[in-house]
């Protein structure tokens, strides 16, 4: 089922499928909720799925606050608006810790994941991040990101993805899967340049949140991919000790883009660690 709700004066699309246990799959940058398309027969029939595209991306309109926090406050309202036990935006009602659903984030997802743990614990049975990170932005990193704003700036938003999007594949996927990556790219065309402009303003501007990791009490699912050259295995290894109840996985032949590259593992991973959380 495709809905939207309207927040502020702006429309944002989601998605619903199944019934069950809500969890809700945030994508990441240069994405829409589509990239879980390997996810949904999967999980459905056990698991309520919300997917929303955010804020800029997809359906969705851009919001007037496109930090990690601002997008949190979406995706918070689009939970609360389909997990009916949950408070309504604007409730001073704080729920408790667990009682609401997963959230599982992809990359930047997993930014907004996390900015909605720190305020929002409570809407959070569990979380995950999925090729993600607490750590906030180096200054290499962002000295890569702001190159990429200038080319997005002077070439476009498709440009920019066309040339970037390729990397996050491991080299397996590369040689193997080549139309997998085209596919996906072609899917990408509608992105806005400064859609992606807000993303990495937000991305370089995000705090370091590993201390959230070493206060929840909130189960955590990291999944990593051996060839990810946006979150290096070896930090993604550096976090996933940091909570109590932590669950970690390694998918030895994906990059960046692991639901894609390795649906099957994926489908696993998120199906025992939504089942036994």
């Amino acid at each position: 089922m495709n809905k939207q709700i309207e927040i502020a004066g702006k429309k944002i699309f989601y998605r619903i499928y199944g019934k069950g246990k809500p969890v809700m799959l945030v994508h990441g940058f240069g994405e829409t909720g589509d990239v879980w398309k390997n996810q949904i027969t999967y999980l459905k029939n056990d698991f309520q799925l919300i997917i929303p595209d955010l804020p800029g991306s997809g359906e969705s309109d851009l919001v007037d606050d496109m930090s990690m926090e601002g997008m949190a406050e979406v995706i918070k309202i689009i939970f609360a608006a389909e997990v009916k036990h949950l408070p309504l935006s604007g409730s001073s009602q704080i729920p408790p810790l667990g009682g609401g659903g997963a959230v599982i984030g992809h990359s930047m997802g997993g930014y907004i994941t996390l900015a909605l743990a720190s305020k929002y614990p409570g809407y959070l049975s569990a979380f995950g991040l999925f090729h993600s990170s607490a750590f906030a932005d180096n200054d290499e990193k962002k000295e890569t990101r702001k190159k990429g704003i200038e080319f997005i700036r002077q070439h476009g938003a498709l440009e920019f993805l066309k040339t970037a999007t390729p990397n996050l594949f491991s080299p397996l996927s590369k040689d193997e899967k080549p139309e997998l990556i085209d596919g996906f790219i072609r899917s990408l065309s509608n992105f806005s340049a400064p859609s992606l402009v807000y993303y990495y303003d937000a991305m370089m501007q995000r705090p370091d949140r590993t201390e959230l990791l070493k206060a929840t009490e909130l189960p955590v699912l990291f999944v990593m991919g051996k060839y990810d050259n946006a979150v290096p295995l070896q930090d993604g290894l550096k976090q996933a000790h940091m909570p109590e109840k932590s669950y970690i996985h390694i998918l030895h032949q994906s990059g960046h883009m692991g639901m894609l590259e390795e649906p099957d593992n994926s489908n696993h991973i998120l199906k025992q660690f939504l089942s036994e959380t």
